[in-house]
């Protein structure tokens, strides 16, 4: 179990990035999600040690993850939002060499080690090719092998499907899938599909506060018959924005798909069977309103 509490971080610069931040994360596969600059990363650092809250206490199995962060590190796997590697230097080699960092000394154990988080990562093909030849999500899949050596109980993975295509990003899933339920893995994005695919508990954390937490379906259930749509014409969604609460627009076939927020049917109106993408973008839209 992790435990956050009232964690808040102010950067030199007088930016609030993190606001009184409560979360209780269990074992499983744990979705954050949130849109840019919502503070995201700021928290996923923090966790990971890499930064010192202005704020608040973090304990990872009765350990003080702030007062030794150390210790923590031993058991943690983190995949940054971007991360560097030697681009000369071959998969094999690079994992073999972050095993030595990781304490993995003697030569036989990193063998069996990097051998098999290349099988499982399914870059055994390429593993004597160097990284700069890699494509993005070939690059993501290293960067989840590099996260799990050692065998990590905190694994922490930050916008991991931005800009991969379709099939990179289901093999990247299914990968994170694969994982197992033993450990606590937070998956940090904005891509609300990563979390309703992947994730049984999860928060919504916007404007570096957390704007609403539980499980995917009971929040979709909360917003049951109170989602409603219709299609415009593009120029004509600024005037049902004014008499509407809109919580999200798309264009199909030329048009714009309006979806709104009501406890009543609006006239010309029809219902829609809310998925998570409604819950998220009507937590945006009243937080917008709210500000």
């Amino acid at each position: 179990m992790l435990e956050i509490k009232s964690l808040s971080h102010t950067y030199p610069n007088g930016t609030q990035a993190l606001d009184d931040v409560n979360l209780s994360i269990p074992r499983g596969m744990y979705g954050l999600l949130g849109p840019n600059g919502a503070g995201k990363s700021t928290l996923m650092r923090t966790i990971a040690t890499l930064q010192t809250p202005s704020e608040g206490s973090i304990v990872f199995d009765g350990l003080d993850v702030l007062a030794e962060p150390d210790k923590l590190r031993r058991r943690l796997g983190y995949l940054p939002q971007d991360f560097g590697v030697y681009p000369r230097v071959s998969a094999y080699q690079m994992l073999d060499h972050m095993a030595v960092l990781k304490g993995i000394t003697a030569k036989g154990d990193r063998k069996a080690v990097v051998e098999t988080l290349l099988e499982q990562t399914n870059l055994w093909a390429v593993r004597n090719k160097s990284i700069a030849g890699f494509s993005g999500g070939m690059r993501q899949r290293f960067g989840i092998a590099q996260a799990l050596i050692g065998d990590p109980d905190l694994i922490i993975v930050d916008e991991p499907t931005a800009g991969l295509d379709p099939e990179e990003r289901n093999r990247f899933l299914n990968l994170l899938a694969g994982i197992g339920d033993e450990k606590v893995v937070i998956l940090s994005t904005h891509i609300v599909d990563d979390v309703a695919d992947l994730c049984p508990l999860m928060a919504v954390l916007a404007g570096g506060r957390v704007q609403l937490e539980g499980k995917p379906s009971d929040l979709i259930a909360q917003t049951r018959g109170k989602v409603w749509k219709t299609t415009v014409e593009h120029d004509a969604v600024e005037a049902v924005r004014e008499s509407h609460d809109v919580i999200s627009t798309r264009l199909f076939a030329g048009k714009t798909i309006v979806h709104v927020l009501s406890d009543t049917q609006p006239a010309g109106y029809e219902p829609v069977e809310g998925g998570l993408e409604d819950v998220y973008f009507a937590t945006l839209s009243q937080l917008r309103r709210a500000a």
